[in-house]
């Protein structure tokens, strides 16, 4: 079975008061929501990753710089005969009060929401990090969350 090397994805938890900001995805038919974030590529640092997709996904440029919070782990089940591997890097970012969210130019981003910490649970987030994302508070230390697989 052939190994992809892992894959480093960056995320921004932007969070204001009792909300955050979610994108979803469709792919292969699929949807599902997520932090708004991607791959690191070659020579890019992760900040400035974080703040490319911010901007792709979201629209949202010049925010405050985040601190790392949380870290996870998404391992597929081998598929093909090969094996995906991500790891994913959570940055906390407050929102400023009026944060202007503009049309996604990612084609996988069908939407982009800020919603309410109890809507979480209705939600299917990938990784599922909604019981993670209804207890985060600004200040909490960081945490590794570790290997998550939703198929």
């Amino acid at each position: 079975m052939k190994h992809e090397p892992p894959r480093l994805r960056v995320s921004g938890l932007l969070h204001r008061g009792d909300s955050l900001v979610l994108v979803r995805h469709e792919k292969a038919g699929r949807a599902y929501w997520l932090l708004p974030g991607g791959g690191v590529e070659a020579g890019e640092t992760m900040e400035h990753a974080l703040r490319r997709e911010l901007a792709e996904e979201c629209g949202l440029r010049g925010l405050p710089g985040g601190e790392p919070v949380a870290l996870a782990e998404s391992i597929a089940p081998p598929r093909d005969g090969s094996r995906r591997h991500v790891v994913h890097v959570i940055y906390a970012i407050p929102l400023p009060d009026a944060p202007l969210l503009l049309p996604s130019n990612d084609p996988a981003v069908r939407d982009v929401r800020v919603v309410h910490r109890p809507e979480l649970a209705e939600l299917q987030l990938h990784p599922p990090i909604g019981r993670f994302l209804e207890r985060w508070r600004s200040g909490d230390p960081f945490v590794h969350l570790g290997a998550l697989w939703t198929p």
